[in-house]
């Protein structure tokens, strides 16, 4: 028995090759608590993960499998729909390829493998059908990783683990994305935020704000779930240091941190990810538009590069509708 199985779960998943550090995550993951002190973990690219969920048709809230750059297997051990979303990859089912953004049929014995991620992109989703059943740690089943909580206890998955899943009674139907609601990976990203809520004037210059969104930042190497960090820039700065609040320009005064906040960490950008720090004493130069972190989710660390598309609220408002047209459940065909 798993050391997390559930009242009224079925194992449904053999681990067999964990991947680099695959999880279980749950979307929008856990809100409400940042007062404290825990950013609300989840997936980093949601609008993936949530389709996966869709095509296996669970409720918006199911936990499924986040794996980055796939190398992952598993061996079935209950019928059910599996679901893979994310990157172009080789999915195969007893080494014969299956389709992403379509639900496909397993049964027991079956073996699932996700080939790594060659091209553009860096992370997989991995939904089935009834969600996997893992406990509810204030009020979410999303991993956070720096604390060890959530998710599969707290942790990566490993070889040998057991998921187990809340099996429907019945096999919801097969289903597809269309190809032209499918979102587009590149190694070359624009992303849209948000101006502030330190940018100009009592922050960057009229010249820093050109250089932020002028410029093309390469993603570092030493980027992860908790932020995405860039290469250095050494800004001009609207003032000579923070006073009080230390010596760099950068430096304030303590105080709360957006998900999705560009943190300009003295000579670094880092785009705080879902299991970052909630507070912090550095200047948030610009915030990635929340219909736009899906995008974050697939940066390649130490491969791909961004630029920054500055957008209004009403432009950002007009992203979150387009990502709520290609979830509308009438959209998605029977396969």
């Amino acid at each position: 028995m798993s050391p997390t199985s559930m009242p009224g779960a079925t194992p449904a998943l053999e681990i067999l090759e964990p991947g680099l550090e695959t999880t279980v995550q749950d979307y929008p993951g856990r809100v409400g608590r940042q007062a404290l002190g825990f950013f609300p973990s989840g997936p980093v690219d949601h609008l993936a993960f949530r389709v996966a969920n869709r095509l296996v048709s669970n409720p918006p809230g199911a936990a499924a499998l986040e794996i980055p750059l796939g190398r992952f297997q598993a061996s079935v051990m209950c019928p059910g729909l599996v679901a893979v979303t994310g990157p172009d990859t080789t999915i195969t089912l007893n080494d014969e390829p299956i389709p992403q953004w379509e639900s496909v049929p397993v049964v027991t014995g079956d073996l699932l493998t996700c080939d790594r991620i060659r091209g553009p992109g860096h992370r997989l989703y991995l939904a089935i059908a009834g969600g996997i059943a893992v406990p509810e740690v204030f009020g979410s089943r999303s991993t956070f990783l720096v604390p060890g909580i959530g998710g599969y206890n707290g942790r990566a998955l490993e070889q040998a683990d057991i998921l187990d899943a809340e099996i429907p009674g019945r096999r919801p139907p097969t289903r597809r994305l269309p190809t032209s609601l499918r979102p587009a990976y590149t190694d070359q990203w624009d992303v849209e935020v948000v101006r502030g809520p330190h940018a100009d004037p009592d922050f960057l210059t009229p010249g820093d704000i050109d250089v932020l969104f002028g410029s093309s930042w390469r993603c570092d190497l030493n980027s992860d779930r908790v932020g995405i960090r860039f290469n250095p820039h050494r800004f001009e700065w609207a003032r000579e240091s923070s006073g009080v609040a230390g010596g760099h320009p950068s430096n304030l005064l303590d105080n709360s941190y957006p998900l999705g906040g560009i943190l300009a960490y003295g000579d670094v950008l880092t785009i705080l990810g879902p299991d970052s720090n909630t507070s912090g004493g550095f200047a948030v130069v610009a915030t990635v538009a929340q219909a736009a972190l899906w995008k974050v989710g697939q940066f390649r660390p130490g491969r791909d590069r961004v630029r920054f598309r500055e957008v209004d609220l009403e432009q950002a408002g007009a992203l979150a509708r387009h990502v709520a047209h290609v979830l509308d459940d009438r959209h998605f065909e029977r396969a």
